[in-house]
């Protein structure tokens, strides 16, 4: 092996997979080569080398040598990132622009018009799904505030009260100055004692006891008595990436179970001054 397995997977983490982390680790180690030498000592399959060497790069990791047969060129590996990285960014741009154009253009109204006309015939039990990860969770939270036209209800933890203010301070100011009716329920303590002030300007807030009123803590979030999430894990004990978050648009179990319960939680709870 030319590169230690805690390197590759550090590679792994920026998003190059087997072939292409054993290759370019395999190039960096002779400096200059060609497909069939890097196959021989990298393990990769030689019908799989020239696709593989041709995305790194494009990606910005080698430089691709003319000549018969091709030769592939190593990069400084910090030299090969930086690039890699702008690469990456550009095409983030260029991918947002194009989205901002769609959403401007006439494809938006046919893709809403499908949605629209096709919704109505979908079984509640098709309208829930498992979000893996707290980015997820918050990209849903997101939505869901954006969505919102009555009511927006949340109980959550102490750390999970910070997340939702360095998230969605600015969805929910837009919420409240839309009349929107905001219910945040979760453990006060100094930690939170700036962030509750902040979101106290557009939100009720009130503080529920460290005992669990009727032995209820955990995080859920209630809009309009339509469509809700659950957290199924302890985000105190749980990785941000293994956090599990169940979502639905069930507006049965959203007014007839989960608002309750919030009701619950909130009645328990001390006004915040």
């Amino acid at each position: 092996m030319v590169a230690s397995a805690k390197t590759l997977d550090a590679l792994k983490t920026i998003g190059l997979n087997k072939y292409e982390r054993n290759l370019w680790v395999a190039l960096l180690s002779r400096g200059a080569s060609t497909a069939g030498e890097l196959s021989d000592i990298s393990n990769v399959p030689r019908s799989r080398c020239y696709d593989v060497l041709e995305s790194l790069a494009d990606r910005g990791f080698t430089v691709i040598q003319p000549g018969k047969p091709l030769k592939y060129v190593a990069i400084h590996p910090k030299e090969a990132l930086e690039r890699a990285k702008k690469k990456i960014i550009e095409n983030a741009q260029e991918t947002g622009e194009k989205i901002d154009r769609l959403v401007k253009s006439d494809a938006i109204k046919e893709l809403e018009r499908l949605h629209k006309e096709n919704i109505r015939t979908v079984k509640p039990e098709d309208l829930a799904g498992a979000l893996k990860g707290r980015y997820a969770m918050h990209q849903q939270i997101e939505s869901m505030l954006k969505k919102a036209k009555k009511s927006v209800k949340v109980v959550t933890t102490e750390s999970g009260l910070l997340e939702i203010a360095e998230n969605h301070l600015n969805h929910i100011k837009r919420a409240s100055e839309n009349g929107v009716r905001i219910q945040l329920a979760a453990p006060v303590g100094k930690t939170t004692a700036e962030t509750v002030k902040e979101l106290g300007k557009y939100a009720q807030i009130r503080s529920m006891e460290t005992e669990r009123p009727n032995g209820m803590l955990g995080r859920l979030c209630v809009v309009d008595g339509e469509e809700f999430l659950l957290g199924l894990t302890d985000d105190q004990k749980t990785h941000p990436t293994q956090d599990v978050t169940f979502w639905s648009q069930s507006n049965h179990a959203a007014s007839n179970f989960i608002e309750p319960m919030f009701e619950v939680v909130w009645q328990n709870s001390k006004p915040v001054k």
